[in-house]
């Protein structure tokens, strides 16, 4: 097969890096793509909103299947117009991505088909969402109806900061227009958990489920970043809360969007919190996590490029267990700018991936990373996911962790407790 993979940061590492080890695939694309990328693809020189020439390539080239990785090119309808040229596109089209492109699309269409979720309303008057934030009382949440990199959710726990939230979103316009709409929802206590599937139209298969680390500093303080590592598997999604998961909320949700015309081609990402009363939507998003891709990829044992062609062609999905997870977890650790997640210098000089990947079960996702002058250096926010899977979660720690130790760039920030939590529940295993 001739595969073009669309976008360039580390989620699209991981993919390319899974993808490439099919021995189904001929060649392999990825634009942008990034250094990391490249070790595996042909990297190109298109943005991953530049519709006609993704479309001019993947024609011109006779590519067989084109897999869409970030958020903003589906929101913005980059699989519609590329099946409109007759390509297979692993990722669901326009009206389907609004489910993680407007928040309040998603929590519209949870409220009209019963689907379980936070209390909420939405709102573009200051006054009135500051009166609601007085009728739910804190804690509490705001996000941004759009995309904001995933920064967009503001959980306030005093009503003073519910206000200083809603002064950011709708009165200073900090997130321009993704925040022009606030969504205002009560704070959901318990295990936050991020559950995969992939959907084929009316038919989903369980993938894996990961737990992300959101926050930029330990102990989950500071402001929401778009992920500072994650884990795999999660001890609290066993068995019997996936298909508590699947019929109360996978199942529901895929046929609503269906019966409302816009049938889901792609990875769904459903965020959940595991609260008293059950299994609650806390987002939704329309593609494989990031870190939560990492983990994924790493524990995956069998072919993943059959699966994304299936989807991308609507084809029926096999079951019952097409997903061949090892039973080893999984850790990834990003490492960030300084600075991150506001602003952040580029540019400094990265040293020790190659010591660090040399690691047992230790791969090196890169996600904001160029070259320059025959040198790696930093080139975003989150720079790198370093991430190991070992016989244990205490060992998978261990080994992330010691790769992070062997990389240097100046200023690097990184999260000092990924899986810590984790760990205690597991008694230490």
């Amino acid at each position: 097969m001739r595969i073009l993979l669309v976008g360039g940061g580390g989620r699209e590492h991981a993919l390319a890096w899974k993808i490439a080890q099919s021995p189904l695939v001929e060649h392999l694309w990825a634009a942008p793509g990034n250094p990391g990328i490249a070790k595996h693809a042909r990297c190109l020189d298109l943005a991953v909103d530049d519709v006609d020439g993704l479309a001019g390539f993947a024609t011109g080239h006779d590519v067989d299947l084109v897999v869409v990785g970030p958020e903003a090119p589906l929101v913005a309808g980059l699989a519609d117009s590329l099946r409109a040229h007759g390509l297979a596109v692993f990722g669901p089209s326009k009206a389907a991505a609004a489910i993680e492109g407007s928040k309040a699309f998603a929590k519209d269409l949870m409220a009209r088909h019963g689907i379980p979720t936070a209390r909420f309303a939405t709102h573009t008057d200051p006054a009135v969402a500051r009166r609601y934030c007085r009728e739910l009382g804190a804690p509490l949440v705001v996000k941004t109806d759009g995309l904001a990199a995933g920064k967009g959710a503001i959980v306030c726990r005093t009503l003073e900061e519910a206000d200083e939230a809603i002064a950011q979103c709708l009165e200073r316009r900090a997130f321009g227009a993704s925040g022009a709409t606030v969504v205002v929802e009560e704070f959901l206590h318990g295990p936050e958990v991020s559950y995969f599937v992939l959907v084929s139209g009316r038919q989903a298969i369980p993938v894996d489920a990961a737990q992300d680390h959101k926050t930029i500093f330990d102990d989950d303080r500071g402001p929401n970043t778009g992920g500072m590592g994650a884990l795999a598997p999660v001890a609290a999604f066993d068995a019997a809360m996936q298909a508590r998961v699947t019929a109360s909320i996978v199942e529901p949700t895929i046929r609503a969007l269906a019966d409302e015309g816009a049938p889901y081609q792609g990875a769904l990402y459903v965020g959940l919190m595991l609260t008293k009363e059950g299994p609650k939507v806390v987002e939704f998003n329309c593609r494989f996590g990031d870190p939560e891709c990492q983990v994924l990829m790493v524990r995956m044992q069998d072919d993943l490029v059959p699966l994304l062609g299936a989807v991308a062609r609507a084809e029926r999905l096999p079951s019952p267990k097409p997903w061949n997870a090892t039973g080893r977890p999984a850790v990834c650790v990003n490492v960030a700018s300084p600075g991150y997640p506001g602003p952040y210098p580029t540019g400094a000089e990265i040293t020790g991936l190659v010591d660090a990947s040399a690691i047992p079960g230790v791969e090196v996702f890169q996600a904001g990373t160029a070259r320059r002058d025959g040198r790696l250096v930093t080139a975003g926010g989150r720079v790198l996911g370093v991430t190991a899977v070992a016989d244990d979660l205490a060992a998978a720690i261990a080994a992330a962790y010691e790769g992070v130790r062997r990389i240097h760039f100046e200023g690097m920030q990184y999260r000092t407790d990924i899986g810590r939590r984790a760990l205690g529940e597991a008694g230490g295993r």
